[in-house]
């Protein structure tokens, strides 16, 4: 429902700089930020950033010139006056039954003993929700979908802001979107948007053990093996392979047709259509050769000793 810039100026008790006729119809961090939004900045470096985003409403901490067709909002905590505004409007609400009645589930969909869905989540057909698996609020899920036993879908995502106070949560106000024929391997944890959308594209199968973090992209066809984990804010685009083990770090982008050999660590954006090996990440025909000579090491040392003597 849209908030007019009064109506939060009131709510967060600050000072209206610009536009004060706009409205707002939705809210999220600087990374995900569209026309209509609510965002925030609490450090100087980054006004520019946020005053030239989509963001509609910018809630900061130091007046400044407010550019056209924006509303600013002026007040002395900005993390505090954003994470207040997602809770208002996202409520803790803790699962009071193993089947919430305000979850929406198709009629083919078997569901095991045990499992638990909460409010305000779609289930489509055909799918099948094994026991023990959890499903929190705000999740969509598509048809021919397989949860296996021990899953927990929604998980509140590891963010926190350093604050004078020690660390402070980022409070969610996104969901968790799986497409449609997605299998999801028992144990495996999938973080809840704080300010986007966490989605597992149509046709990925995730192993067990797999956790992916809050507002991370799976694009289609992807293969994710056992204890691999995607950090938060990553897009793995579409028919990306990820071995064993891989550990991805947040904000990157891994091109589609990838693939990542096991136990490797991907630290920065990776072009799709090759194969990569190692810690950090590289073309894995450049990390064999670099082993290779690495190999010969002690032998050419050996003999660079004896031909010195």
């Amino acid at each position: 429902t849209p908030i007019t810039v009064r109506e939060l100026a009131a709510k967060i008790n600050a000072t209206i700089i610009g536009d004060a006729s706009l409205t707002a119809t939705g809210i999220s961090e600087i990374h995900h930020v569209r026309p209509g939004d609510i965002t925030f900045v609490d450090v100087k470096k980054y006004f520019d950033k946020a005053l030239n985003s989509p963001a509609t409403v910018i809630i900061l901490n130091e007046k400044t010139e407010c550019p056209p067709g924006k509303a600013l909002l002026l007040c002395d905590d900005p993390f505090t006056a954003y994470n207040s505004i997602v809770k208002f409007y996202r409520p803790f609400r803790p699962l009071t039954a193993n089947v919430s009645p305000e979850a929406n589930i198709d009629a083919t969909t078997i569901i095991e003993p045990n499992a638990v869905i909460g409010p305000n989540v779609r289930i489509g057909a055909n799918c099948y929700i094994q026991a023990n698996a959890i499903i929190t609020g705000h999740v969509i899920i598509g048809n021919n979908v397989t949860i296996e036993a021990g899953v927990v879908i929604g998980t509140d995502a590891f963010y926190y802001k350093r604050t004078s106070d020690g660390h402070t949560k980022w409070h969610p106000g996104g969901r968790v979107i799986i497409e449609d024929n997605v299998d999801v391997g028992s144990t495996s944890t999938i973080n809840i948007g704080v300010s986007g959308d966490t989605i597992i594209g149509e046709g990925s199968k995730l192993d067990s053990q797999v956790h992916i973090g809050h507002d991370t992209v799976i694009g289609k066809r992807c293969l994710i093996a056992g204890q691999s984990a995607i950090a938060g804010n990553t897009i793995i685009e579409d028919d990306v392979v990820l071995y064993g083990q891989v550990g991805v770090v947040q904000n990157l982008t891994i091109g589609a047709g990838a693939t990542v050999l096991a136990k490797a660590l991907v630290t920065k954006s990776l072009k799709g259509g090759k194969t990569y090996f190692g810690a950090p990440a590289n073309e894995y025909r450049e990390v064999y050769k670099e082993l290779a000579a690495l190999r010969k090491l002690p032998d050419f040392l050996r003999n660079k000793k004896g031909h010195s003597a």
